[in-house]
């Protein structure tokens, strides 16, 4: 009786873990399907970044831009923001 109780034992456990293994919470086909939406998702995140870099260097391009223009109009056209009192210095030339 023992003799056959052993191995029949051993297949039933080995069953059991093959069919974990295959059906289980984290079973073969899981993991595969898993690693597929891991590889999907990091994909859209790297598009997200590059639009998240292309627009944040469009906004430095623009706050430089207006700043550029504003310091243009201060020199060229004497613009004074509300609030602010223009000094002009004339220099002497020798």
């Amino acid at each position: 009786m023992a003799n056959r109780f052993i191995p029949a034992l051993l297949i039933g456990l080995l069953l059991v873990l093959h069919a974990q293994l295959w059906f289980g919470r984290g079973s073969v086909p899981k993991v595969a399907s898993m690693k597929l939406q891991l590889t999907e998702q990091e994909h859209r995140n790297h598009e997200a970044q590059l639009r998240n870099d292309r627009l944040a260097s469009e906004v430095s391009d623009l706050q430089e831009g207006l700043d550029m223009v504003e310091e243009l109009a201060r020199q060229d056209l004497g613009m004074v923001k509300p609030n602010e009192i223009f000094i002009q210095i004339a220099q002497s030339k020798r």
